[in-house]
């Protein structure tokens, strides 16, 4: 008994600093937001704020025209879309990649993973400047020798919506191509082999052996990128919200809308209480997922 108690005074011990440092970087703030979310701190009330209550949940909540419901059904139908397209391009690109016999599988491997070796602020500029633009982009150019007028892409809410989920997919689904064609690998091949002299076509074998295959596979793969894209911010803001290059589109996610109102209106203490729904909602749906887990649902 002496030396367990010995051993575990001694972990504590030496683990102390870490837990002094995880304190201080991760639980402090998350504390210090929370307080800040009862306040109306703002630019006029930096030092002499004062304690509001559930005022800034209230107006996030239940003002429908405060914006943060729009964002965040917004960033739900942005998550939704994006997850699915994911997995939908990601499984035929793998697919094609796995045909028996391709020759040509490692050099478009190497260029499908391009997208994911860029750094993402500069692939993001460069759709938006290079493709998107309005005056002298590309997409715009091939429109006008097709005889066609120029569209302000990211100046209206649907295209830039639309030019966002493109961006997006282009960062994103090198990870999902990865992760899809390690899992297609690991497939019997011997059971592709009965389901074919059976008599079974390509979306059968797909419906009734590939996906029930890589399901547990890929299941990690697919909660990250739930996490990843609908905390997803310098897509939407570099393409449309940036400080100083605006382009007219209002598609703020709820990552945008409470930056805009943390350092744009320097509304802290509302912008605050929307970090914290942001935090509840991503533990909730933590929760739910592991419980899913552990039940083998997922």
């Amino acid at each position: 008994m002496k030396n367990h108690k010995r051993e575990t005074f001694w972990a504590y011990l030496c683990s102390a600093p870490s837990l002094l440092l995880i304190l201080l970087i991760v639980v402090f703030p998350i504390l210090y937001t929370a307080y800040i979310s009862f306040t109306n701190m703002n630019v006029y009330h930096w030092f002499n704020f004062s304690f509001v209550g559930l005022k800034n949940y209230k107006d996030a909540l239940f003002v429908f025209d405060s914006g943060f419901l729009a964002a965040l059904l917004r960033t739900i139908l942005w998550t939704v879309l994006n997850m699915v397209l994911q997995l939908v391009i990601a499984f035929v690109l793998a697919s094609l990649l796995n045909i028996q016999n391709f020759k040509g599988r490692r050099f478009y491997k190497t260029l499908l993973m391009i997208p994911w070796a860029m750094p993402g602020y500069v692939s993001i500029l460069l759709w938006k400047n290079g493709i998107f633009n309005s005056q002298f982009g590309l997409l715009n150019q091939w429109m006008q020798k097709l005889g066609l007028a120029t569209v302000r892409w990211l100046a209206n809410d649907v295209s830039a919506f639309i030019c966002c989920t493109v961006v997006n997919l282009w960062l994103a689904l090198p990870f999902m191509i990865m992760i899809m064609d390690g899992a297609l690998q690991a497939v019997d091949h011997s059971c592709y082999e009965s389901a074919i002299l059976d008599g079974a076509n390509w979306f059968q074998r797909a419906y009734f052996i590939t996906i029930p295959a890589i399901r547990p596979i890929i299941a990690p793969s697919v909660l990250i990128t739930v996490f990843t894209t609908f905390k997803q911010f310098d897509v939407v803001y570099l393409l449309t919200q940036q400080a100083g290059a605006k382009t007219g589109a209002n598609i703020h996610t709820i990552l945008t809308y409470a930056y805009e109102n943390a350092f744009i209106t320097n509304n802290y203490g509302y912008s605050s209480a929307i970090s914290i729904l942001i935090f509840v909602i991503l533990i909730l749906f933590s929760m739910a997922t592991s419980r899913k887990a552990k039940e083998g649902n997922i």
